[in-house]
């Protein structure tokens, strides 16, 4: 009796997960499966003047749309699992300091980094930030994700002009973006 009590608490724990939308290449299947996530991007959107693409691929690049997405672990001595390299988590993969920060400033209190509202909120929030802070085009995808990746004081330093797969990985991003906006631009939404 007690083992089905436990399995069945289990059971409704995972149920809870909000699962990945089931074709994350497509902007116009994600925000038909998940109509809220709609109007969540579209309110991001205006409030941070961010557009939804860049929101959304920022969000595909750092998670997947995987609401509890963390670091793969490293391994000591090759078999046993040891730390995570950062404190990322959630659909953002927020940093625990940084989300600090945007709960402070945002007036965001109770946001939580697995909700997909508040993280694409969170998005666009650091990407304001890096448009006001270090001038960085709104529109400019690539930038955006390169100070999203190394921090508003890594992309200051320029340190991303040493990391030639975070410069690849930000031109994918944009990619993205732009993939995106063709789709967004090309379907009904109800």
């Amino acid at each position: 009796m007690k083992k089905l009590l436990i399995l069945s608490i289990l059971l409704t724990l995972v149920g809870c997960a909000e699962l990945p939308p089931k074709n994350a290449d497509n902007l116009c299947a994600i925000f038909q499966e998940k109509t809220q996530w709609h109007e969540d991007a579209q309110q991001a959107s205006q409030r941070w003047r961010v557009s939804i693409p860049i929101l959304m691929a920022i969000m595909y690049q750092e998670s997947h749309f995987v609401a509890d997405a963390k670091p793969p672990r490293t391994w000591l001595l090759g078999f046993i699992p040891w730390f995570r390299p950062s404190s990322a988590f959630g659909y953002a993969q927020a940093l625990d300091g940084t989300w600090d920060n945007y709960l402070d400033s945002a007036g965001s209190f109770g946001a939580d980094r697995d909700d997909f509202a508040d993280a694409v909120d969170f998005i666009g929030w650091y990407n304001h930030n890096s448009y006001t802070q270090l001038g960085i085009p709104l529109q400019n995808a690539k930038l955006l994700y390169l100070a999203y990746y190394e921090g508003l004081d890594g992309y200051a330093r320029k340190n991303y002009l040493k990391k030639a797969d975070v410069q690849k990985t930000a031109d994918k991003v944009a990619f993205r973006a732009k993939l995106f906006q063709k789709q967004l631009n090309q379907c009904q939404i109800n």
